[in-house]
């Protein structure tokens, strides 16, 4: 990640930006915190109890989610950046406060993620090279999500005759060759596209045998003064996306885990298919993306405060962008259109239950695909840093230790964040067993 002035003031621009529309309640991040945005705004609720209510939902996901994705992929994330703007703009107690702290946070963490990865890279057991592994098989279990979202909605039997399918097709697809030029689709990508398919046709034929004629959860009369709200602040929210788009167009930022470790390898891989591996980080993007249209567009009409990324659409625009003036104006158009289309999204989610269910399904199935994923490759990278010692045995008990001991103490680290967590720690350890002697690097 390249840190230079133009980087150092852009970044300070955008959480300027986040931490101001937090303040004023016109945009958050942390979904949880929206339902509370309302009740500050009205007087229901004093600033500085809001506050710390902000910093309960947050901070959790800033030491774990945060902070360590950045560490394991030299990017900033919206967790480290957005969920520490929140809580910036939640106890700041004016508009100058909050954007000057949050440009400085902001700041910050571009400086520091840089200079502690330049330490890293200097350490006689390789932490940084071993952590190239955490992302290799995320791609390969967030294909799997709609597997595990289909048996969560319609049971196991319709879920495992997907899964055949898609393994199936995962096999069999990328056989086929398309084009004057013979191009053939990934095979992660023919698994992931019969997933989503069986799961649409399955909920639109609930919905066609349980078919209502009765209204809308969402009217047009309904909520019309929280759309108006945010329609009103339009202009805030799309210089965040126009800058959003622009970070991640530059390299700086990636927009969840579904697509940070494909940018990781993109960027500072050498040897690496860059524009493969940014196409299906955009295509990860576009179908998370969608998976939470349902909860930020609900949560939005009814409390009249939006995302500061919007549905996350932003995120791919910055990643398949040709240069940061074309990111700029998608990442701005896209997060006016959304905007725009706040009251027919919400009503047609109202008509369509199965749909709506689905997105819930989808999120959770995502979470567990890329957890799972995410912790296979963290045990990887340990057992990289082991072998470079000659002990895997002992990094992979350094490395259990701290997964058991988060266990037993109530997961005071998320499980999506105990990989990379365990993995930075096990390297570590095992560079301060060098220094003092005991243990070596192996021969190469």
């Amino acid at each position: 990640m390249e840190v230079n002035a133009f980087s150092i003031l852009l970044v300070g621009a955008l959480c300027a930006m986040t931490a101001l529309c937090s303040h004023l309640g016109v945009a958050v991040f942390n979904d949880g915190v929206r339902p509370f945005v309302p009740e500050m705004l009205e007087g229901r609720m004093p600033r500085p109890e809001y506050g710390v209510a902000v910093f309960g939902l947050c901070i959790g996901f800033i030491a774990s989610v945060g902070i360590g994705n950045a560490l394991a992929t030299n990017l900033l994330n919206p967790w480290l950046l957005f969920l520490a703007t929140d809580i910036i703009g939640a106890f700041c107690p004016n508009k100058v406060s909050a954007a000057v702290a949050g440009a400085a946070w902001g700041v910050l963490c571009l400086v520091g993620l840089g200079g502690i990865n330049t330490v890293l890279t200097f350490l006689p057991v390789d932490v940084l090279g071993a952590l190239g592994q955490l992302g290799t098989y995320i791609v390969t279990g967030f294909a799997l999500f709609p597997v595990v979202a289909i048996i969560m909605q319609f049971g196991w039997k319709r879920g495992i005759i997907t899964a055949v399918i898609a393994l199936l097709a995962r096999v069999v697809g990328p056989m086929w060759k398309f084009g004057p030029t013979q191009t053939s689709i990934s095979a992660d990508a023919w698994c992931l596209l019969v997933g989503v398919l069986a799961l649409v046709i399955f909920c639109i034929i609930k919905d066609s045998k349980e078919k209502k004629d009765g209204p809308g959860e969402f009217e047009d009369n309904v909520f019309t003064e929280r759309v108006a709200r945010i329609r009103k602040n339009v202009p805030f929210l799309m210089i965040c996306g126009a800058l959003i788009a622009v970070v991640c167009n530059l390299h700086l930022f990636a927009g969840s885990t579904v697509s940070m470790f494909n940018l990781h390898d993109a960027y500072y891989t050498a040897g690496a298919d860059t524009a493969g591996l940014i196409q299906t980080a955009a295509v990860n993007e576009l179908f998370r993306g969608i998976s939470f249209i349902p909860l930020i567009a609900v949560t939005a009409i009814t409390t009249g405060v939006y995302g500061v990324a919007g549905f996350t659409f932003v995120y791919v625009a910055g990643y398949l962008s040709p240069n940061p003036i074309v990111a700029a104006a998608l990442g701005a158009a896209i997060i006016f259109c959304e905007v725009m289309l706040l009251s027919v999204i919400g009503r047609q989610l109202g008509r369509f239950p199965s749909l709506r269910d689905a997105a819930d399904n989808i999120r959770s199935a995502m979470g567990t695909t890329v957890e799972f994923a995410v912790l296979f490759g963290s045990l990887n990278a340990v057992i990289v840093m082991g072998t470079s010692v000659g002990n895997a045995a002992l990094a992979f008990a350094i490395a259990a230790a701290i997964f058991y001991v988060n266990e037993a103490t109530g997961r005071k680290i998320m499980r999506m964040a105990i990989g990379p967590v365990f993995a930075l720690g096990t390297g570590i350890i095992l560079n301060l067993l060098y220094a003092v002697g005991l243990v070596a690097l192996a021969a190469a």
